[in-house]
């Protein structure tokens, strides 16, 4: 007789709250938070996530993070608030580890409250948002890439604002509208060229604020608000002598270790309150400026000038070598530090008011290229169905407005599932794309807009097809490479093609 199995008694759900965030906050933050949640509900456990995305965030209700069980962080660039998490048994990893390996996080962080782990200094306010945003064994090399992507970060929406009005003051007004007298000496409601010169100016402010953000922004990362002064002091000075993109860099950084080291100088108690409203920022500000202008400013500035008179006078081979190049990079890991080198140095060209035939060359390089693995990937689910899950054909439909408005990471499913066949099948593609744009002599001022930015783009046509061929090179290879995959035992001919997979086809249902 068979034994009748033990009754089971629900007991009260495992709670967890979540924070996600990438350094432009478009792609990576909301596909974390979409994977947590869809392991969660899979686990059984009550997940809600706050996304720390680009246009700001909504903060997690605080009776729900008292009531949580556990906490997980998949982060790149700083937790906004952290010490509101204080106490609780915390996972704390990138922000890619939330999109691949959501369930494992869910369990790691089960096993964490099961033995009464709390990560130390998960949000006891000690540290710099740098050093509270990552395990506390993180390499200097990885924490200098998190002070970077965070100046980065904030000063992406500048980059993306500054740029689109620039171009559609120039479609409006034609190229001549840069020499356009102040809109405060002369405008008129009825003159197209006075709205020309209107965007166009407005979009001249928004890009000076570039480089002291950066700066900013990356002193911030490295110590908090009293970096913040210095910082942005150091970026207008890079600003103001042409140090450029290079010179907010290194200005941010300068920043961030000046306030460091007066932070530890041991300070009579009786001065500790004037510290970070006077002292701190005085100082720091007044090294920081002696330093940029007059010890390191001007070779900075050279060095940059060398940068940009090297790409002006890229022509004929060499612009189409470094189109491969910059279309390699943007495709090898899909949003990931590469991708972010190769579109940093592209914006970096045109961050500028009056950048360069060359810069703009590259931007337009670029963005054709990061279009290419998400649009691939879309096509072959859509030309060859069978060689995809139902999850993958699900995930090809928004891969195709994803690509269409330059987010790389729309391929990010496919290449977590299959990185040996998509991978190199988007850098292909990318590498064509890249070389064809350049080749064609297409210009792009606007650092981000995919598709919906064509009008502001020269040589539109050849631009499309540029994005066109590489396209087609990504899906070709991912068919090839799939249709050569040999089925594992007991797969469908869903997840790869043999003799039954006519059949299996009118046996599942398949998407449109």
């Amino acid at each position: 007789m068979p034994q009748r199995p033990l009754p089971t008694f629900p007991r009260q759900n495992f709670r967890i709250v979540a924070v996600t965030s990438c350094p432009t906050g478009i792609a990576h933050t909301y596909m974390a938070a979409e994977s947590l949640e869809n392991a969660g509900r899979e686990a059984g456990v009550e997940l809600v996530v706050e996304t720390q995305g680009s246009a700001g965030f909504e903060r997690l209700d605080p009776a729900a993070i008292a009531a949580a069980d556990g906490v997980i962080f998949a982060h790149d660039v700083p937790v906004r608030d952290k010490d509101r998490f204080a106490g609780k048994p915390t996972v704390d990893v990138g922000v890619k580890a939330g999109i691949n390996r959501a369930a494992e996080l869910i369990t790691e962080v089960r096993g964490k409250a099961e033995r009464g782990e709390v990560t130390a200094g998960a949000g006891a306010g000690a540290g710099t948002p740098v050093e509270r945003a990552g395990e506390s064994g993180d390499s200097y090399g990885t924490k200098l890439r998190k002070w970077l992507m965070t100046g980065v970060s904030y000063m992406v929406p500048f980059v993306a604002a500054g740029g689109l009005l620039l171009a559609l003051g120039f479609a409006v007004g034609g190229w001549q509208i840069a020499s356009a007298p102040s809109v405060m000496k002369h405008f008129s409601w009825t003159e197209i060229d006075s709205w020309g010169a209107l965007l166009f100016q407005i979009g001249q402010v928004a890009f000076g604020f570039l480089i002291p953000v950066l700066a900013g922004y990356i002193a911030y990362g490295m110590a908090d608000r009293p970096g913040l002064v210095p910082g942005f002091v150091g970026g207008m000075i890079a600003s103001n002598i042409a140090a450029g993109f290079l010179g907010g860099l290194v200005a941010g950084l300068l920043a961030g270790a000046v306030v460091l080291s007066i932070q530890r100088i041991k300070i009579p108690p009786v001065l500790r309150g004037i510290m970070p409203v006077v002292v701190i920022p005085l100082i720091s500000s007044l090294i920081v400026g002696f330093l940029m202008f007059v010890v390191i400013g001007k070779p900075i500035a050279e060095a940059q000038k060398g940068m940009t008179d090297w790409l002006s006078g890229l022509s004929g081979t060499n612009a189409i070598l470094l189109g491969v190049l910059l279309g390699l990079m943007m495709c090898f890991d899909l949003g990931g530090p590469v991708n972010k080198v190769a579109y940093a140095f592209a914006t970096a060209g045109i961050a500028v008011q009056d950048p360069s035939d060359s810069a703009m060359k590259v931007m337009a390089a670029v963005m054709a290229a990061g279009m290419v693995p998400p649009l691939g990937m879309a096509l072959a689910t859509t030309v060859r169905k069978k060689l995809f899950t139902e999850t993958e054909r699900e995930n090809g439909k928004a891969a195709w407005v994803l690509g269409a408005s330059f987010i790389s990471e729309g391929a990010i499913p496919f290449a977590a599932a299959d990185p040996l066949r998509v991978i190199p099948a988007s850098m292909a593609g990318g590498a064509v794309t890249g070389a064809l744009s350049m080749a064609f002599g297409a210009t792009l001022r606007a650092p981000h807009g995919g598709i919906f930015v064509v009008p502001l783009i020269g040589s539109p046509f050849l631009y499309l097809i540029a994005i066109a061929a590489g396209v087609c090179v990504t899906t070709a290879l991912v068919v090839v490479l799939k249709s050569m995959r040999k089925p594992a035992p007991g797969t469908t001919a869903t997840a790869a093609p043999d003799a039954a997979a006519p059949a299996a086809e009118h046996k599942q249902p398949i998407a449109a």
